[in-house]
């Protein structure tokens, strides 16, 4: 973490909180929303860059993530969690947000295309190793606990983020992260992909 910015306001304990940052942003003060911008705003961006993997989305999120901040500062409540958290989770609302909206302008593409195709001639070959590694990927599911494939499920096939497949499972976030990444490494190794 960065150390405290030198404002020239008092805050509790002599050092600058992104919590003090964002009650004065809430309140319309500009320069504590730059010094809020100024700390926060790589952790933004790093976080949407992971998710999106586009250095120039990543950076429109980050900037749309950070209008919204300063829009909805009066929002944040520090009973809830920290102002860190809080802002990291509208980045991740968002670059997620982004990520369905590019896949369905894919899909739409896609499904423009086909039409618009002939039928190839492999058409069955296709379907049918579709429908093969479908099957696979069926019974690789199949092998895995059923915390870990409830929670796969849950993220990949309903587009659930993690705090919201532990919170419909009933389980700790690092527990649902943990069974995630063990379910996932099962799957490639069952499935034989890298």
């Amino acid at each position: 973490m960065p150390d405290p910015i030198p404002l020239p306001w008092p805050a509790q304990g002599g050092a600058v909180t992104a919590e003090s940052l964002l009650a004065r942003t809430a309140d319309g003060d500009v320069s504590a929303f730059s010094a809020l911008y100024d700390r926060v705003s790589p952790l933004v961006f790093g976080l949407a860059r992971r998710i999106l993997r586009n250095p120039a989305q990543s950076e429109e999120v980050a900037q749309e993530v950070m209008i919204d901040v300063w829009r909805t500062a009066s929002r944040f409540d520090p009973s809830r969690g920290s102002a860190s958290s809080w802002i990291l989770t509208i980045a991740h609302r968002r670059a997620v947000d982004r990520v369905r909206s590019e896949q369905s302008a894919a899909d739409r593409t896609a499904v423009a295309g086909i039409r618009s195709a002939e039928i190839d001639f492999d058409q069955v070959a296709d379907t049918v190793s579709t429908r093969l590694e479908a099957e696979q990927v069926r019974r690789c599911l199949g092998n895995l606990t059923e915390l870990q494939r409830e929670s796969i499920e849950l993220a990949y096939y309903n587009g659930y983020t993690y705090p919201e497949v532990a919170q419909h499972l009933g389980a700790k976030l690092p527990t649902i992260k943990a069974r995630m990444r063990d379910g996932l490494i099962r799957l490639r190794d069952c499935l034989g992909t890298v």
